[in-house]
């Protein structure tokens, strides 16, 4: 009894819930944001940019299938890459909303609990590569686990960082946050690409990779030390009484009411079929020209230059026109780095490839999570961030083994479907689809 209650206060002191809530008027809890805003664009800032800098140097595009290529040929496997990396942040989110969104602080989730659930898994990274040599089938299951372990770990506190930035960021701001912070750290992240291209054509195999991953393992942590400088208001709340079934009760709920945003669903997953192939455009150009590792590092820095143009313009836009017109570009650059990577004539074209790609990608970070926060009023937020990542997570779960399929077949079908799907995603979104922020007062009233 006595260990179990400790558990509980251990729990509870990592959560946040044994400290006192202030009580807050309205005027009072904007003012406090409006205090701590420049702390907080700043520390949140810095922290995107140490992430995307890290990751540069573990690509989950072109680093991350090079690695797993050289441990083995098998598709399913090399597929198995771009399941972790979407799937595995977008499909725990709805079984953590109901949860999240009782909490009264959403800071102690994202920095205590993703800690050990998202951050200390990275110093796995490189002991994977130590491992290649020797015992190739042990680093292939070290690397992905640790890889899988960090992924999944974001998606469980990804609802409580996104409701922390809502918070912390007025509605016309978070498009100029995200833009920025995504911009900065993608952009910065191409000098990274250079040095992970230098890397991979300075060292062998496997030591440019224990290089790069352990790079990518301290970029990580370091962004971690910045998120938790991070001052979150709060505030006393009503007590929510929802149980984890009322919560599935709500949200089918939802569904059912909310036309607008179930026919962005259907537009965001047919957005989902359009990346199918991202996993294979690397392997394609390796396994079709003999591309050297070096070049894969330059892929990665055209692709980063075009996910941080994208990131700033979708930031740009999306202030002053809405999310909604710049997913619609994002499903068209997708469409067309598909269908040139389909009919590329050699691998030099991959560099225009990887830049669309980006470009589509940066306005999907930006937008495709920002979107979201305008479909709703404050109290239902973490559920409709865990019904959209949720199911953009089990369409990343199938669709890149649909396109392991294919690919067994030949690229060129992976890459013709994906631009079809694109196409679709953006009928969807351009004619289908309401800009929420111009009917956020008419959602809100009907969610109350």
């Amino acid at each position: 009894m006595r260990l179990t209650h400790w558990g509980t206060a251990a729990w509870r002191r990592m959560l946040g819930l044994h400290e006192p809530l202030p009580t807050l008027e309205a005027a009072e809890f904007e003012a406090l944001i409006e205090r701590h805003y420049p702390w907080n664009f700043t520390v949140n800032l810095l922290e995107g940019v140490a992430y995307w800098i890290g990751m540069s140097f573990l690509s989950s595009a072109t680093i991350a299938p090079l690695f797993v290529s050289k441990l083995t040929l098998n598709p399913l496997l090399i597929g198995l890459v771009a399941v972790i990396a979407q799937a595995g942040w977008y499909l725990p989110q709805l079984f953590t909303a109901g949860t999240i969104q009782r909490l009264p602080r959403k800071k102690p989730w994202v920095v205590n609990l993703g800690f050990f659930s998202e951050r200390i898994c990275v110093v796995l990274w490189p002991v994977a590569a130590l491992l290649a040599p020797t015992s190739p089938g042990l680093a292939l299951t070290v690397f992905l686990l640790a890889y899988a372990w960090h992924t999944l770990g974001a998606g469980l506190v990804g609802p409580a960082w996104q409701e922390m930035v809502a918070t912390c960021f007025p509605v016309n701001r978070r498009g100029r946050f995200w833009g920025l912070t995504t911009f900065l750290g993608t952009g910065i992240g191409t000098l990274g690409a250079f040095a992970a291209a230098w890397l991979l054509r300075t060292f062998q195999f496997p030591t440019s990779f224990v290089y790069a991953f352990s790079i990518a393992a301290v970029g990580v942590l370091i962004s971690w030390v910045f998120i938790a400088l991070t001052r979150e208001p709060v505030r006393a709340m009503p007590v929510c009484g929802q149980t984890h079934h009322t919560v599935w009760q709500r949200l089918v709920a939802i569904i059912r009411r909310d036309g607008n945003f179930r026919r962005f669903l259907v537009a965001r997953l047919l957005l989902v079929c359009g990346g199918m192939g991202a996993a294979f455009v690397t392997v394609s150009a390796v396994q079709r020209w003999a591309v050297p590792d070096a070049t894969v590092g330059l892929y990665t820095a055209a692709l980063l230059v075009g996910q941080a143009t994208g990131n700033l313009a979708a930031g740009w836009i999306a202030d002053r026109r809405g999310h909604k017109l710049s997913l619609e570009m994002s499903s068209l650059m997708c469409m067309a780095a598909f269908v040139l990577a389909w009919l590329a004539p050699g691998a030099e074209w991959y560099f225009g490839v990887f830049a669309l790609w980006g470009l589509s990608q940066g306005a999907v970070i930006v937008s495709g999570i920002l979107i979201v926060m305008e479909f709703t009023a404050d109290s239902d937020r973490p559920t409709y961030f865990g019904i959209v990542n949720t199911a953009v997570g089990l369409g990343f779960v199938i669709m890149p083994l649909v396109g392991a399929g294919l690919a067994g077949i030949g690229y060129g079908w992976t890459f013709g479907l994906s631009g079809l799907a694109a196409l679709l995603a953006w009928i969807a979104f351009r004619w289908y689809v309401h800009e929420p922020r111009w009917q956020a007062g008419s959602v809100a009233s009907r969610d109350s």
